[in-house]
């Protein structure tokens, strides 16, 4: 077996709309094409023994046992190495269960897809399970427990942590989108304009003031005693001289921490004497320079959580123990401790494992125990010298408990330290009790507190803690994401972007769009190249200028990752026609109106997608469409668009010469397509059925007939408008067109605009594409032949797997075909065939010119136009305006 390629979605996709995270691999079966499962001896029983819980896998037959059975039976191994993938991530805790493996297209490859949670397990867990069918089938070892701490460890890695994950999920729970943007705990929520900035629990709303004076404990207790908040009195040391002084002054019992210590690191409490006292100060020296030695207040350790100076949470933290039993050594209580099926690695379960280390050791010396010690019945034994649920300590909700003077201290604690969310360590005897009762105090306050201990405790009521962060950053009514438009199909595409773009624009926001020739903020170019897929429009969703975005969506992006949102405002089909056929599993024209149709699925309810009522497979995808449909068409007797008129619907259509918006039977003339100058003069039918469903989606997103009409009719064609789409030079003796036409019924349309054109002869410079059909290329090849009196055949810059020879015979055949006398030459660099033609270009002659390399051919073209009018139209004094009277 070979895995060929592997896609891991992101986002909406060809495989389903609402499972965003799959990993599609292309796994070439080569010689167990010809070998199911049936007939491999022993196969079943030795994927039994390894995988017992894939008796759970129901697979189609929808019982348990289900996949064990299609496995007797006979199924291909494509099949298996999905269930195992889901399996094992299933076993190193994270639950998934969809799965589909389809062919590829081509004997013996498959589609093998599946979920997962965590990109990189997913990943390894798609590799692993190709190792562990090989292993099976071989009847080799396989060290399984090995794969699963790997995946463990992957997750621990690349994880989102409880607390950011909370937020995310609260997020995600009220269609607010996020973007993760490190490969820490730095996620964005909302887009564009909307977006705001989380960071663990610390928030873009934070104050940098308020967290450098938490991360200072002594700056913290030094505001809080002004306010007459009660905290342990104590003070700094950097020097054991300095540590004897402070002891002598406060008495024993002590707490020794680092200045700018968290998470309780290099923490030691309950300090009774001078000895213990030193090994303190050396500990939290590792950490810090600055040393706090204080009083020790007895009393449990609770975490009062406040968010938006609410107090929203409260827990008593206890430090990870065990209880002897008599019987048990500490040693084997921490082994069943640990048992426990909520305890699980590092926070993949709502408690940690306790390990043992030195902490750990020498909290046992503390209470005169060792590993080894039997504890008697219901003796506490205390493993770690602080409550951390990281080192296996336990939570017990006290929310309702807390006493209201508490509640209001901890708020104020909140402002004066000016935190928007923070959590208050606070020592006391009863925390349903007033301070002043219990001797309690304030201990230290936390920047960006963990919300594990809240949302998941050991006793008690989990509180939804994330809600009140949600509810801070966007308030009731305040908005998180920005409008967005996606625009698919096949021909159209770039130049229906960049119209709807520019009457986004031309209504006062600052857009941000993406199209195969690059990534635009408002009128700047941030980044050339073919931008149409999901990290681009990823890069416009995160730039917090923009406030509309426009998309152009590619079938590549769709395939290779998914769309770069969940969901959009709006989504334009121009139409579906032969193009990439035979790329990447594609191989039908229905299969590629699937690939678009993920974008018309991915609409809002309340948005619309604006169908091509034309084009029968654009048609068609309203029928999977969970949003309002709008329509358009070249014909007004189209009966699609009277039905959908008869029932109230919203259509464009190109009527008696206009560019027309109908609502129900109500017509609203726009303006006349010849004042249109993308459609030059009425001659571009293309152009007209790009600009129809532009002027429909503005209509739609609320901009008045008036300023569409101004929108459309100021979009010039041109090479700083709509670079290497219809922009034509005119010459002194000849005109020259470029364009990017690149498949037969792109070139077709050209076809339909060229024949109105004077200009005679034609002469045409067309490629074939590597990655296309034979047929495709012949295409090319025949509808060249009917547009041109001369073609000349060039090469695009990347080959795509043909050789030169190969594509040039195959435009050829399509050319003589057509007509076998067509002159034709061949001329395989771009800039050396448009000199060749340009050189030799007659009186009255259109040279028409159908670019791979778009930039540097207008560059080229443009010196060209330099060179002539250096040559042809010089200047003098005499022609410059208002200078006669000093002649």
């Amino acid at each position: 077996m070979r895995i060929k390629e592997m896609n891991v979605m992101r986002g909406p996709n060809y495989w389903s709309i609402r499972r965003r995270k799959l990993i599609v691999m292309v796994l070439d079966l080569e010689e167990l094409e010809s070998q199911p499962t049936n007939l491999i001896p022993g196969f079943l029983d030795r994927l039994k023994n390894l995988l017992p819980g894939m008796l759970q896998h129901r697979c189609s037959e929808g019982v348990a046992g289900g996949f064990y059975h299609r496995v007797e039976e006979g199924t291909w191994m494509g099949h298996v190495i999905e269930h195992i993938a889901l399996e094992i991530q299933s076993l190193a805790g994270m639950e998934v269960g969809f799965g589909r493996t389809r062919s590829y297209g081509e004997p013996g490859v498959y589609h093998v897809v599946f979920d997962y949670i965590e990109e990189k397990v997913g990943v390894f867990a798609a590799k692993a399970s190709v190792k562990i069918a090989e292993s099976l089938i071989l009847n080799t070892p396989y060290n399984l427990d090995e794969d699963i701490m790997e995946m463990r460890q992957l997750r621990e890695s690349s994880r989102l942590g409880p607390s950011t994950g909370s937020i995310i999920e609260e997020a995600e729970s009220r269609g607010i989108p996020w973007i993760r943007l490190n490969k820490y705990s730095l996620c964005q929520l909302g887009y564009g304009r909307n977006q705001k900035r989380i960071q663990a629990t610390v928030t873009s709303q934070t104050s940098s003031i308020g967290v450098d004076i938490a991360k200072d404990k002594e700056d913290t207790k030094y505001l809080l005693a002004q306010a007459e908040i009660p905290v342990p009195k104590g003070d700094i040391v950097r020097s054991e001289a300095g540590l004897k002084e402070v002891c002598q002054e406060l008495g024993f019992p002590l707490v020794i921490k680092p200045i700018d210590g968290n998470h309780g690191r290099g923490v030691t409490t309950d300090i009774q004497n001078w000895e213990q006292a030193l090994i303190g100060f050396e500990i939290a020296k590792r950490i810090s320079s600055s040393v706090i030695v204080e009083q020790f207040i007895k009393g449990e350790d609770y975490r009062i959580l406040v968010i938006n100076h609410r107090m929203v949470a409260a827990a008593k933290r206890l430090p990870a123990q065990v209880i002897g039993d008599g019987i048990q050594s500490v040693a084997q209580l921490i082994e069943i401790t640990n048992s426990d099926p909520r305890r699980g690695f590092g926070h993949e379960k709502v408690l940690t494992s306790i390990h043992v280390d030195d902490i750990t050791i020498k909290q046992l010396s503390v209470q005169n125990l060792t590993l080894e010690s039997v504890p008697f019945k219901s003796q506490t034994v205390v493993l770690k010298d602080t409550a951390n649920l990281s080192t296996g300590g336990t939570s017990v909700d006290v929310t309702d408990s807390v006493h209201p003077s508490i509640v209001f201290m901890a708020e104020r604690i909140s402002r004066i330290v000016g935190l928007d969310i923070c959590g208050i360590d606070f020592m006391t005897t009863d925390i349903s009790s007033p301070v002043n009762e219990t001797r309690g105090a304030v201990i230290e306050v936390n920047a960006g507190p963990g919300f594990r201990m809240h949302l998941a405790p050991a006793e008690g009521l989990p509180r939804n803690v994330a809600a009140p962060v949600i509810d801070m950053l966007y308030p009731p009514g305040s908005a998180s994401r920005i409008p967005i438009i996606g625009v698919t199909g096949t021909n159209g595409k770039t130049t229906t972007t960049r119209l709807m773009a520019h009457l986004v624009k031309m209504m006062g926001y600052t857009v941000g769009y993406t199209t195969t020739d690059g990534i635009y903020i408002q009128n700047h170019k941030m980044l050339s190249g073919d931008c149409s897929g999901p990290g681009s429009a990823e890069f416009v969703l995160k730039d917090p200028t923009v406030n509309f975005a426009v998309f152009e969506t590619a079938r590549g992006g769709i395939l290779r990752a998914g769309l770069g949102f969940r969901n959009c405002n709006t989504a334009i089909v121009t139409n579906i026609a032969p193009d990439h056929l035979g790329l990447k599993g594609i191989h039908t024209l229905e299969q590629l109106a699937k690939v678009k149709a993920v974008l018309v699925e991915s609409v809002v309810p309340e948005g619309y997608a604006i169908l091509n009522a034309d084009d029968d497979l654009v048609y068609s995808m309203r029928e999977k469409a969970s949003c309002q449909i709008a329509l358009f068409s070249m014909d007004e007797s189209n009966p699609r668009i009277k039905k959908h008129m008869l029932t109230g619907g919203i259509c464009a259509l190109y009527e008696n010469g206009f560019i027309t918006i109908c609502k129900g039977e109500w017509k609203m003339r726009v303006t006349k397509a010849i004042n249109v100058p993308l459609t030059f003069g009425g001659k571009a039918s293309f152009m007209i059925q790009n600009v129809l469903p532009v002027a429909l989606a503005g209509y739609l997103h609320g901009f008045s007939l008036a300023d569409i009409s101004s929108s459309l009719e100021s979009f010039i064609p041109s090479p700083a408008q709509t670079p290497g789409r219809l922009n034509l030079f005119n010459f002194k003796d000849f005109d020259l067109l470029l364009d990017y036409a690149h498949n037969p019924a792109g070139l077709s349309a050209l076809k339909n605009l060229t024949d109105k054109m004077d200009g005679h002869p034609k002469i045409g410079i067309i490629a074939g594409i590597g990655d296309r059909r034979d047929e495709d290329n012949m295409g090319i090849g025949k509808v060249a032949a009917s547009m041109f009196d001369e073609v000349i055949i060039r090469q695009d810059k990347s080959l795509r797997g043909k050789s030169p020879e190969a594509l040039e015979a195959l435009v050829k055949k399509g050319i003589y075909e057509y007509d076998p006398n067509k002159i034709c030459h061949y001329i395989a660099n771009e800039k050396e065939a448009i000199g060749f033609a340009i050189q030799r270009a007659q009186k009255g002659s259109l040279i028409v010119v159908c670019s791979d390399d778009i930039q540097n051919s207008l560059e080229l073209i443009k010196t060209y136009k330099e060179d002539e009018a250096n040559k042809y139209y010089e200047y003098s004094k005499a022609d410059i305006p208002n200078q006669s009277h000093k002649q």
